[in-house]
């Protein structure tokens, strides 16, 4: 495949059985073709995105120190402010170019979830910035739920496999900012190629050049979203559970020709995290005479402890 299909979720969410079946066939396919679909017709509103965009273009202008401010290595940066370069992609030693902050889930109906995850860290320099942030990553899980309705249909499970899974799961939401560059990058680019951990990511701000994603060939491709279209992709977790089914595809933001080097870009996406104890065991239904069990039994806390540790954001 050679260019990333688009996609509409009102045709999944029109009440119509054909215009959802379509949806289904065309997720599907292109899941288990390249990993990434632009996805038209989700839940966020222009609004929504441009309040966002404003609130994290204030929050990284904040002078470094502030940003420092809001930094935790105790809790291996899942939620606040990861400072520049701090991470690397899996067996590269140079530190990724760019800075980001982590909201995390908003568990308001199980008090022992609650314990599991690190509260969300409020910036006190921005009024908007928390509430802002919390408005985008309930509406991007929701969309997020319906993806995943989608593809369970898709791999015959019933269609609200995923539910109980996502629901309070450990996702995140990570705007990024890959400052200007002022210096030759001496191997380092903005994110090095690397497959996502999680079950699937949606990602804001596609929209120019930079996201690159690789098709089976091996050739890398522009990922360039629609201004109203998110780019959302298969994450190892829900690859390994589907014995590679559907494809968790290798991407990277590349670095901008030279005469664009003093602009910064944003991206702003949403890891869609289940709970730790999901089993992300090889389904049944992914297991065949020409696929046979391809990965170990695992729990999702456990891999994503494992990737972690492989990114070097925790010790």
């Amino acid at each position: 495949m050679n260019s990333i299909p688009s996609v509409n979720l009102k045709d999944f969410t029109s009440g119509d059985p054909v215009r959802k079946q379509k949806f289904v066939d065309q997720i599907g396919k292109a899941y288990e073709d390249i990993g990434f679909v632009a996805l038209k017709g989700h839940f966020l509103d222009e609004t929504l995105v441009d309040d966002l965009y404003k609130e994290i273009k204030n929050f990284f202008s904040l002078p470094t120190e502030i940003k420092r401010g809001y930094e935790d290595p105790e809790i291996a940066g899942q939620r606040g402010y990861v400072s520049f370069g701090k991470e690397s992609a899996k067996g590269k030693k140079e530190g990724d170019l760019k800075e980001f902050w982590h909201f995390g889930q908003y568990v308001d109906d199980d008090p022992e979830r609650a314990k599991e995850y690190p509260e969300n860290i409020t910036v006190n320099e921005l009024a908007n910035f928390n509430e802002v942030g919390k408005k985008a990553y309930q509406t991007l899980e929701k969309t997020a739920k319906y993806v995943l309705r989608a593809l369970a249909l898709h791999l015959g499970l019933e269609e609200t496999y995923f539910d109980n899974y996502i629901h309070n799961g450990n996702s995140i939401l990570r705007p990024i900012h890959y400052p200007p560059i002022t210096q030759e990058p001496d191997n380092a680019v903005r994110a090095a190629a690397h497959g996502d951990i999680n079950l699937i990511t949606l990602l804001m701000g596609a929209q120019g050049r930079g996201l690159q994603v690789q098709n089976h060939a091996g050739d890398w491709l522009d990922a360039i979203a629609e201004p109203d279209e998110l780019m959302i992709n298969v994450g190892d977790m829900l690859s390994r559970h589907t014995n590679n089914k559907l494809k968790s595809t290798i991407h990277r933001v590349v670095n901008p020709p030279r005469e664009l080097w003093g602009t910064s870009r944003y991206s702003i996406p949403f890891f869609m995290h289940p709970i730790s104890e999901m089993k992300l065991n090889v389904l049944d239904g992914c297991i065949d005479e020409n696929n046979p069990k391809q990965f170990d039994d695992i729990t999702a806390g456990e891999f994503l402890d494992e990737r972690l540790r492989e990114l070097g954001l925790k010790k």
